[in-house]
């Protein structure tokens, strides 16, 4: 009975923790209500693509320009690829940073689809000794995209050129090993024909050569080497008389 008695008084909250369990529900509410406004936010917020992004434009000088037409919320800029930028300063171009496309998010959809229609195909204008006062606005409109589309796609392409530079490095390891082995192999082949080289040359034995006394041929004196038959002979074989 005791204890039925002391597990029911655990079981009622005092007023402390009873004050702690408000607190806690009111902060969960309320960072509900701020989700709750902020995907509000987000949906009336639109995105504008730049295919393409002028020589010396970088993400300050850009919002500044944009700012203009309306409010800006964030703005991303795809950063060059590092092989373009080595052959730009290497024949001697714009040693700077530069960036190929970009996205700009407006807080007001309405306000984004009017300003890409309103900028498409026209000219950057400002100050003329501005570097892209001739460039023109290469500019649209994402209809029914969202900043974490964007977001999802660069930390995909990431992934992607991690992997693909994994891959890269893994082949270059194998053809390095595999050079490395094809050196060492031919070293050792190298040294085992040595060795057996030195060991012929110990084992090699001085070749004998015999020596035969030569007769001298008797030479003519008169010079003429024809056969002379003996007179007898001929007597007895044609039967003459000597």
């Amino acid at each position: 009975m005791a204890e039925n008695e002391i597990e029911a008084e655990r079981e009622i909250p005092d007023g402390a923790s009873l004050n702690e369990a408000m607190e806690e529900k009111k902060r969960k509410d309320k960072r509900k209500r701020r989700l709750l406004k902020e995907v509000e936010k987000a949906e009336k917020r639109g995105v504008c693509y730049l295919s393409r992004v002028p020589p010396h434009m970088d993400p300050l000088k850009l919002r500044q320009i944009l700012s203009q037409y309306g409010e800006i919320q964030r703005l991303y800029l795809t950063p060059e690829d590092p092989a373009a930028q080595v052959r730009r300063k290497k024949s001697g171009g714009f040693r700077g940073k530069e960036f190929s496309e970009g996205w700009v998010e407006f807080t007001d959809k309405k306000v984004a689809k009017r300003v890409a229609e309103m900028l498409n195909g026209e000219q950057f204008g400002g100050k003329k000794r501005s570097s892209f006062y001739y460039d023109l606005w290469n500019i649209k409109y994402l209809s029914k995209f969202k900043w974490d589309d964007l977001t999802e796609e660069i930390a995909l392409k990431n992934a992607t050129r991690e992997q693909k530079l994994s891959l890269e490095l893994s082949a270059a390891k194998r053809e390095r090993d595999f050079y490395l082995s094809k050196v060492d192999q031919s070293k050792a082949i190298s040294k085992i024909g040595e060795r057996l080289k030195k060991k012929k040359k110990v084992e090699m034995v001085p070749k004998f050569v015999r020596q035969f006394p030569q007769n001298k041929p008797v030479v003519n004196k008169t010079g003429e080497n024809k056969s002379q038959l003996s007179r007898d002979v001929l007597a007895g074989v044609f039967g003459g008389s000597s």
